[in-house]
């Protein structure tokens, strides 16, 4: 065992074996995979509760009974290897609906509920699916940009109300006595398909990454050792079940150990430690922003009356951490880092305050993760007279990256890319160390201290993270300039006091006829409300590079003072969400965290 854990107690060590003695068989069965185990804890314990959900719940029987019912609907369907979008919000039939489509050999793309208008259109014709299933609630947005899609595509209704579309419920129960063993599609592999996820990158527009049945069972299985998760394990889940936390790792770690997931389709703060206490939770999933909401709220009654051993999740900052450990009782915290697309993860079993892991001496032949200095400027790392990357030394701070290593010797060292290669290939940056070799670019700074421990720093590029979204500022640039009496637009991510991550800014050069009760309008209607600037500046021309790039690190700097530019600001005010003139009073509220988001 290695030295660098000798001083660590005994906590962190056995959290790291467990996470290797839980993966170490996925490499040995290809057939295995995560639906497929589902239906062997399902075996174990069939009428124990595995999704608690706020309107519905399912029993592992039921959970695995559904699963199969649409898996023998994909096959009727003909999906083959084919592309379903799944749009829905939390519920325990989100998870039953891909696990069972995924066990057929389909692949489903997890869409964002909130999208609509451009957005949406983006996200469907980025995988061409032929079918798409969502929610009755949802089908409006869905049939309004319809006409608009690249390709044709059949859409599915989950619940009732939509008479123009198929009602799938009904079709699967119709056919309840159907079974999997039929003509169809093979079963899958570990190395097919399963998931496309989305994710804005680093740079452009959101992006579908590919998400294999392998890093299925690996995520599971490597969160499940991690948290020691077991089969008396309640997790409270109030993540969006589209990303891959909320809707992969954190249920996928409690369904692989026989444990049971309360699912909530948001997340309540006035509501939250009632539904804990009464729900028996022993595992809560978190972004650090939750963490903050609950450590500002007011004192509750029932606030240290839970049954919580453990939290699980990233973005807690140093500042919050032990307010939030030592109000409310916390036994344990475990920070990780991971992305949606990455080869790598991060993991702070120690409970290092405001860092997001290190990597023990004794994997770090397995993880290859480095820091490289960078042109702040252009965002590409620096070299040295070797033509090499030039690494970090203690407490610099640089981009993360991790080697790309040979899947078929190290499977989770691999990078599986977007279903775009063009978008894969942005994230490789090659020639590091040696000639031809290949690292994932994470496009998020950090910085490590002495003792091994990481700290995340920022997010590079065009992206910045807002109420634990990542938002693409190309996104949010094409729906601003698409408002009449925009000529041009930037947007950008500004700090706000006793807030996470950064708010979305918008810098707008208009003509006479801009308004910005429309743009207001337009935002709301094609962006999800994390996207949306919170934000505008009014100029008469956006300053460029001599290469006629957008100075938007001056303008990010600048931000919303309006000591430091003549042009009109302003603010989206919370309460009757609409833009107020953003005054020099209302600016020092504001900075003084007397107001806000």
């Amino acid at each position: 065992m290695s030295d660098e854990l000798a001083g660590t107690g005994k906590r962190p060590r056995e959290a790291w074996l467990r996470a290797l003695e839980r993966t170490a068989p996925i490499d040995r069965h290809p057939a295995i995979t995560l639906p497929v185990v589902v239906e062997q804890v399902a075996a174990a314990f069939p009428n124990k509760p595995a999704l608690i959900g706020e309107k519905s719940s399912l029993t592992y029987r039921e959970l695995t009974g559904m699963a199969r019912r649409y898996a023998g609907w994909a096959m009727r369907q003909g999906i083959g290897g084919g592309i379903v979008c799944l749009m829905m919000p939390n519920c325990p039939e989100y998870l039953a609906i891909w696990l069972g489509i995924t066990r057929a050999g389909g692949t489903v793309a997890l869409l964002d509920p909130h999208l609509a208008g451009e957005s949406l259109i983006h996200a469907i014709d980025t995988v061409r699916p032929s079918r798409l299933i969502a929610a009755a609630t949802l089908v409006e947005a869905v049939d309004a940009v319809s006409p608009h899609l690249g390709s044709k595509v059949q859409i599915w209704v989950h619940g009732d109300g939509h008479p123009r579309h198929p009602r799938i419920e009904a079709e699967i129960e119709a056919a309840a006595s159907a079974v999997l063993d039929g003509p169809g599609s093979p079963a899958p592999t570990l190395a097919d398909r399963a998931l496309c996820i989305y994710t804005s990158g680093t740079t452009g527009r959101p992006k579908a990454a590919t998400v294999s049945h392998y890093r299925l069972m690996q995520w599971s299985h490597w969160f499940a050792g991690m948290m020691d998760a077991s089969d008396s394990d309640r997790m409270y889940n109030c993540l969006p079940m589209y990303h891959s936390i909320g809707g992969v790792a954190a249920p996928g770690a409690m369904l692989v150990s026989g444990g049971s997931v309360v699912l909530r389709e948001r997340f309540s703060a006035s509501r939250f430690w009632d539904d804990v206490v009464a729900s028996e939770c022993t595992v809560f999933q978190y972004i650090g922003e939750l963490c903050r909401y609950l450590v500002n709220n007011p004192a509750h009654p029932r606030e240290t009356a839970h049954r919580l051993r453990l939290c699980c999740g990233n973005g807690l900052r140093a500042d919050i951490w032990n307010r939030f450990s030592q109000r409310f009782c916390i036994p344990q915290i475990l920070e990780f880092y991971a992305a949606t697309e990455a080869n790598f993860s991060l993991y702070n079993c120690e409970g290092e305050p405001g860092s997001i892991g290190r990597i023990p001496g004794f994997l770090s032949h397995r993880f290859r993760v480095a820091l490289v200095k960078l042109d702040i400027e252009t965002g590409e790392p620096l070299r040295g007279n070797d033509g090499f990357c030039v690494r970090c030394g203690p407490d610099e701070h640089g981009e993360a990256i991790a080697k790309i290593g040979d899947e078929r010797a190290n499977p989770g060292g691999g990078f599986e890319g977007y279903t775009d290669p063009q978008d894969s290939e942005t994230r490789i940056l090659r020639d590091v160390s040696a000639p031809g070799d290949a690292w994932f670019r994470s496009g998020d700074l950090m910085r490590r201290d002495t003792r091994g421990f990481l700290y995340f720093v920022d997010r590079l590029g065009d992206t910045f993270r807002w109420k634990g979204e990542n938002v693409s500022t190309t996104q949010v640039a094409e729906v601003v300039a698409g408002c009449p009496g925009v000529r041009d637009a930037v947007v950008y991510g500004v700090t706000v006091p006793a807030a996470e991550g950064r708010a979305g800014m918008a810098a707008v050069a208009v003509n006479a006829g801009f308004d910005l009760a429309m743009l207001q309008r337009r935002l709301d209607a094609n962006l999800p409300e994390h996207a949306r600037p919170l934000f505008v500046r009014v100029c008469d021309a956006i300053e460029t590079t001599a290469t006629f790039k957008y100075k938007r690190l001056q303008l990010a700097r600048e931000g919303y003072d309006p000591r430091l530019t003549d042009d009109p600001l302003y603010f989206k005010e919370s309460r009757f969400g609409v833009y107020v003139p953003l005054t020099p009073a209302l600016y020092e509220a504001i900075a003084n965290a007397s107001t806000g988001p």
